[in-house]
Formats: C-alpha cells, structure tokens, sequence
C-alpha cells in the first residue's frame, strides 16, 4: 500500500517533526492533539521549524507554505479515520497508549497501518489490543526529526512482511535511512546508547572526573558531538531514568540499571535543558 495520507497522534516535539517530514515529502497531514492549546503551540513550532530552514536557504516562501497547506491540525480522533498510516508520538505511558490504540481501532479504516513512535515500551503489547496486530510496527524517529536521519523500523512476532516493507519503504520516502530490528527493550539505539550514558554518570558519581573532563574525554577523544552528560541533558534525565528502568526490569543488567544520582538529580527537578538545570545550568540560556 502506498502512504498518501499520515495520522499523527500528538503534536509535541516528535510529532510535530513527523508531520513536518511528512509534508514535506508531499503527503498529507492530519495532527491531533487533545486539546487546542497542544495543538496551537505544536503547530507554531513546526512554522518556526520551516522559517528556519527559508532562513538558511534551504527552503523558499513558497515551499513553506506548501507543507503547511499540507498539514491540518485537530482535536477529533474521528478526523483519522481515513489516514492510510497513523504515527503515535503520544506520551511514554504504555495504558495510555494502549487506550489511544483500542479506540483507533475502531475508528481508522480496516486496510491503514499503526505505528508507535515510542523509545522502549512493548510494540507487540500496543498491537495485541488491536484486531490489526499484523499491521502493527514500531516507527521510532530521533529528535529532532527534521534534522536526524535515522528512523528504527520495528517489527513484532506478528508484523506481516507486508506492512514491514510498507514502513520501511514509507520511512526512506521521508528521507531517513532505516534500520530494522526486533521487538526488543531498546531496540538498537537505546540498548546501546543508554548504559554509556549510564556509565558517564557513575564516572561523575564516583569522582572519576568532572563533567567537563568526562564531556571533552568523549568529544575530543571519540569525535562525538555531544559527550555523554551534555547528550543526557538534551534527552533529558527524566526520560533516561524512565528507559533505563524499563531496560532494567527487562534484562535484570547492573548495565541498565539508574546510579543512584541520576534518580537523585530526577527527583530533584533536574531534568536537563528542558527544566533549565541537569549536569550544567541553563537557566540564563
């Protein structure tokens, strides 16, 4: 099935990039949010996204325009019933999640393809509340989405290879480079990706080196743009503490497991950028 037309449940940071790379491969948006004020406020940051790109040349007045006549935002469910795929980019709370799909189900036409933009919950649990599980699968997109290249296209015991290569295909058409993987904790970026970031932190919790030093070690000495702590920052220590627990119960791996600090930090209100404070103080940024 070719994908013409996009449904995007939750118009927040991931969202909001979806529907954005979307139009801009010329397809046809429909963004829900719950209420108007979410939805307002991820609408202006998709035209504040585009007025970016005009600003530094890589898209002109008109092209802009284009992908926002592409888009339509909305606070009715009922407005996907005729998308060939819907993306959800809702909150990282699997009941959440798996009322969203039950009431999707019964809504969207019977032939259209769900998919989860979540980082580490259960697609196969998502798809099993679904008479659809065969054309269920995990799109999971990096913030920020316009900007990042890869997308992880997940496939479940129960994805037809059908749906898999309609997804694979509809995430090359966005412009992403996809890697395909299993239904499992993390997938492939974050299974790896969250014990070194783990790791940095209980370098820091036990007076390895500064956060400065442990940052420049990794950016200077491995050519990474970000260093760990920095990198933990922007994901923002709420959303590490919050996989790393789900990667935990899952493996039972002292690797996943959250230092002690970093559970400190999340308690504390320090969450990274977001919040203004995390390893570093943003507060006067």
């Amino acid at each position: 099935m070719e994908i013409k037309k996009v449904g995007i449940c939750g118009c927040g940071l991931m969202g909001s990039g979806i529907a954005e790379v979307a139009s801009k491969a010329g397809m046809k948006v429909v963004i829900r949010e719950v209420n108007d004020d979410f939805l307002k406020k991820g609408m202006g940051r998709i035209e504040k996204s585009l007025s970016k790109a005009v600003e530094k040349g890589k898209l002109d007045e008109a092209g802009k325009k284009a992908v926002l006549d592409n888009i339509s935002g909305t606070t009715e469910i009922d407005d996907l019933k005729d998308c060939d795929i819907v993306c959800e980019a809702i909150v990282e709370n699997l009941n959440t999640k798996l009322e969203l799909y039950k009431h999707l189900d019964t809504i969207v036409k019977k032939e259209a393809i769900f998919a989860s933009n979540t980082s580490s919950l259960s697609i196969t649990e998502m798809g099993a509340v679904t008479k659809r599980a065969d054309q269920f699968c995990g799109l999971h997109f990096f913030n920020p989405v316009p900007v990042m290249k890869l997308v992880e296209v997940v496939k479940t015991v129960a994805t037809s290879d059908a749906t898999f290569q309609t997804a694979k295909t509809f995430g090359e058409k966005l412009g992403k480079v996809v890697v395909s993987c299993q239904d499992t904790p993390g997938f492939v970026v974050n299974r790896l990706l969250v014990p070194y970031m783990l790791d940095a932190i209980r370098a820091l919790e036990q007076g390895v080196a500064t956060k400065e030093d442990i940052d420049n070690g990794m950016k200077l000495g491995c050519a990474y743009p970000m260093g760990p702590l920095e990198l933990t920052d922007f994901v923002g220590l709420d959303t590490t503490y919050y996989i790393a627990e789900i990667l935990f119960e899952e493996f039972k791996d002292h690797h996943y497991a959250a230092p002690p600090l970093l559970k400190a930090m999340v308690k504390a209100g320090y969450h990274g950028r977001k919040t203004g404070r995390g390893f570093y103080d943003y507060s006067k940024k």
